[in-house]
């Protein structure tokens, strides 16, 4: 890889901090960060240079041939980004989740559907078959983000289980991570121990992450090589069928929660509505701006943010 610059290796790392908070809001993936800021096959690349050639390159080469192979500089910026942004924005999400859903969920519907565009435009031949997957990709991840919240699962095998799960969605366009820790019943497990710095959970967590992470990347890394207009096809599918999830306005069925977590607090089904039917202040105006907002942000951020190698 190309030696970065200064300006270029901050520039990374704000991609990381973005990244970071896409992934803290179920509903929104930081693949999908990662794929319009240029980023994402160089990521799904470095990933799959950590395996056991790299450790003979270093036994035989030394560390900073090592360093090299695995593009170790382009991992300490991009994750260091990450990881400032999901350990500080954990607690401001939650409170505008809390406080003023329409609002968030308008911005991050907005950047979806620019994000949509984005990714579908480098689709270079419509044919039926690309066109049939994209189909297909709507429709799996609309059924995801239609499934209601299972019950949550504390124990430490199963929070393992969970990181290795949800990184694979975390680097996909369009699906969720953190929605996907959600229908785990795992995301408030996760999101309380980041905001308490409860280590062995993180730590357990984070080790099924790059377990999961290592495995799926190489998956991916076939898929861009020999398909590489299908799988784009399959990604905008799932980012259009994740729409269904970020939908502002719902309004809640039935008075019994689906889930009680352990702080007492209730998740209830809930279903999407038009603003008019919505139950309480739709916010029209305002969540029409945020959603432009969201879109215009990705569109800057396409715009003006260099693609590196």
């Amino acid at each position: 890889m190309a030696k970065r610059s200064p300006i270029q290796l901050a520039l990374l790392s704000m991609k990381g901090v973005a990244m970071g908070a896409a992934d803290v809001v179920p509903g929104v993936s930081g693949g999908t960060i990662a794929f319009i800021s240029g980023i994402y096959e160089e990521l799904i690349e470095s990933i799959n240079k950590i395996n056991l050639a790299a450790l003979k390159v270093w036994k035989n080469e030394g560390f900073k041939s090592f360093w090299n192979h695995i593009n170790g500089t382009f991992f300490v910026f991009l994750f260091a980004g990450i990881i400032i942004s999901i350990a500080s924005l954990a607690k401001i999400v939650t409170y505008f989740l809390e406080v003023h859903p329409v609002l968030i969920w308008s911005f991050f519907f907005g950047l979806i559907i620019a994000s949509v565009w984005l990714i579908g435009k480098t689709i270079k031949k419509w044919t039926l078959g690309v066109i049939l997957i994209l189909l297909i990709g709507t429709l799996i991840a609309f059924y995801i983000s239609s499934i209601e919240s299972v019950a949550t699962v504390d124990a430490k095998w199963y929070i393992f289980l969970s990181g290795a799960i949800a990184i694979c969605a975390m680097i996909l366009p369009g699906i969720s991570g953190s929605f996907i820790l959600v229908l785990m019943g795992s995301y408030h497990i996760i999101l309380e121990a980041v905001k308490s710095r409860d280590l062995t959970v993180i730590a357990l967590f984070a080790v099924g992450c790059l377990i999961g992470l290592l495995t799926f990347a190489r998956l991916l890394k076939y898929l861009f090589n020999h398909f590489k207009e299908i799988t784009i096809a399959l990604l905008t599918g799932f980012m259009i069928g994740s729409l269904y999830k970020v939908w502002p306005w719902k309004n809640q069925l039935g008075t019994e929660p689906i889930v009680v977590h352990s702080n007492g607090k209730e998740d209830f089904m809930m279903t999407n509505v038009l603003p008019d039917n919505f139950n309480g202040d739709s916010m029209l105006l305002p969540a029409i701006g945020c959603a432009i907002g969201g879109m215009l942000l990705i569109l800057i951020l396409e715009r003006f943010a260099p693609k590196e190698a």
